[in-house]
């Protein structure tokens, strides 16, 4: 038995070191077929050395079979069985296979896959892209479970972008159907659709929801799941303020999350219990564990965008004690942290509340590291530090000038009907996408997009087209995805509104937000200032300024 190991693990490491090579099945495996291989390999242990080989072995014997929906099938098995820097390129492999066989549940299933891959790379607008192509495929094909794995999905993608409510939606149907069906998938439904409900306020059915996933969980052994919801139902109480029940479930949850090796929940945990002794002023402890979150982020170079808070307390507590060291290591630790951010939470980058942004990190950073030299140097720093400051004023003052000018001039986009050059390309019939275009400029001249919870499927009908062609339109002819078209139509009629009628600036953010159909205030603020780069309450008084002087005049 040991000696067979070795040879495994003299394969497995021949396999890497010649990547580039041919890969040869071994002579033990030659005779198998895709079948076998299919069946060795258990998703769940993405980490067993004889499955990596019965993966590789399973390609090989695809590819000299020129079976393409095995090869299809093999690629999606190295995804999840050699290192994540690969597995964008297998996932492309594996959609050229599955395209090849003009399989349609083979070829969603494919998109799904490619999709999960942009998911865990946080890449999630380009995740929900390839859940969207794969729906326009997974629909034909009538196998439910694969439509309702697409919808959990796509559930998940939502939740992380902030679009509760939809995810909540999705996440029932995901409850409903699992429950006679998955076992699995149906107490993670739950846990997902309880974590939901306590981002949007609903702490009640958050806790609902989490008590019956733990009865769940213990029915069908699945006990692992228990500390995901008491870890749940922890951050729940923390939302309503209940410091010390959330502190009792957090801890509890705690040592089933550092077995099953998940760091990002164990973090999380960490950050709520912190927050919870901070909230009950009892702030020594709390730093405490604000630093095992530091502690996780420089052994695995994790941080999500709550998580950012914690650094900021750290800052703060290290002012009070007057500990210039522990100042400067956690300044220098959130401007790394808002790199990453930057990088990998692009969508989400507005929608982070930062108490110490960019520029007041950089300057304190450099503060802190003169300070040895504070006497010699505190004329010249107070000098630089007044004229950055002013700077800055002065460039913001003047480019939030430029962008209402710029807006004030600017006319509303009009629909381009260029259909000759363009369907061509499309690969669509010129007298249909003539018809949508049509119908598209109805959408637009009717005001349609006002409607809230407008979806792509929802406007493809309105368009009297389906949804993959309506993706093509709009890419094509107005250059932008199905949100951001959506959303900047919301936002220039807000404009329009704003510039013709007085009566408008004097609404509050959350009255403009629904005049456009927006689902939450926060959602419009951050959509005007991505479009116009000013924010609304700006734009209105700088516009009731203009106003005001031309009256005078």
């Amino acid at each position: 038995m040991k000696k067979n190991y070795l040879i495994l693990l003299f394969l497995y490491f021949s396999i890497c070191a010649n990547a580039q090579e041919k890969f040869k099945i071994p002579d033990s495996l030659s005779n198998k077929s895709c079948n076998y291989f299919n069946e060795k390999i258990n998703y769940k242990e993405s980490d067993s050395l004889k499955e990596r080989l019965y993966a590789q072995s399973w390609l090989a014997k695809a590819k000299s079979e020129k079976n393409d929906k095995q090869t299809a099938l093999a690629y999606k098995s190295l995804i999840y069985k050699f290192d994540k820097k690969l597995r964008k390129l297998y996932a492309d492999s594996s959609l050229i296979a599955a395209k090849r066989t003009d399989n349609a549940e083979l070829i969603g299933s494919a998109y799904m896959t490619k999709g999960i891959v942009f998911y865990d790379r946080k890449e999630m607008m380009k995740a929900l892209d390839n859940y969207l192509i794969a729906e326009d495929y997974i629909v034909k094909t009538n196998d439910a479970y694969l439509i309702y794995k697409l919808k959990y999905c796509k559930a998940l993608t939502k939740y992380y972008l902030g679009f509760y409510h939809e995810a909540i939606a999705l996440f029932k149907e995901c409850v409903t159907y699992f429950k006679e069906q998955n076992d699995h998938a149906y107490v993670n439904s739950l846990y997902s659709l309880g974590q939901c409900y306590s981002r949007v306020n609903k702490y009640q059915l958050s806790s609902q929801i989490n008590q019956i996933g733990i009865k769940a969980a213990i029915q069908f052994e699945i006990f692992r799941m228990k500390s995901y919801f008491q870890f749940s139902e922890g951050i729940n109480q923390s939302f309503k303020h209940n410091y010390v029940g959330a502190i009792k479930k957090l801890e509890l949850a705690l040592p089933d999350l550092k077995s099953n090796n998940d760091f990002a929940n164990e973090t999380l945990a960490y950050f709520y219990i912190g927050k919870n002794y901070w909230s009950q002023n009892q702030k020594e402890k709390a730093v405490l564990y604000f630093k095992k979150v530091d502690v996780i982020f420089q052994q695995q170079n994790y941080i999500s965008p709550e998580l950012r808070e914690a650094y900021e307390l750290l800052i703060d507590y290290s002012l009070t004690k007057n500990d210039k060291k522990a100042h400067l290591l956690y300044v220098g630790q959130l401007l790394k942290i808002d790199q990453l951010l930057e990088l990998n939470y692009k969508y989400l980058s507005g929608k982070i509340t930062k108490v110490y942004d960019t520029e007041k990190l950089l300057q304190t950073q450099r503060n802190l590291q003169n300070s040895n030299n504070f006497i010699t140097f505190f004329a010249i720093s107070t000098i630089a530090v007044l004229m950055s400051i002013i700077s800055f004023l002065v460039y913001k003052h003047f480019r939030s000038k430029r962008l209402f000018n710029e807006l004030m001039n600017r006319k509303p986009e009009t629909l381009k009907l260029f259909v000759a050059n363009g369907s061509k390309e499309l690969d669509i019939n010129p007298e249909l996408v003539t018809t949508i275009l049509k119908n598209l400029e109805k959408f637009e001249r009717n005001k349609k997009y006002l409607e809230k919870d407008m979806t792509l499927p929802k406007m493809a009908s309105l368009l009297n087209t389906n949804t993959k062609y309506a993706s093509k339109i709009i890419a094509k002819y107005r250059n932008k995805g199905i949100i951001e078209y959506i959303t900047d139509l919301k936002i220039d009629h807000i404009i329009e509104l704003l510039k013709n009628d007085n009566k408008y600036r004097n609404y509050k953010n959350k009255s403009l937000g629904d005049e456009a159909g927006f689902g939450s205030t926060q959602n419009f603020t951050r959509a005007f200032k991505t479009r116009t780069g000013i924010s609304p309450s700006y734009f209105c008084s700088e516009l009731n300024k203009s106003i005001t002087v031309n009256t005078l005049q």
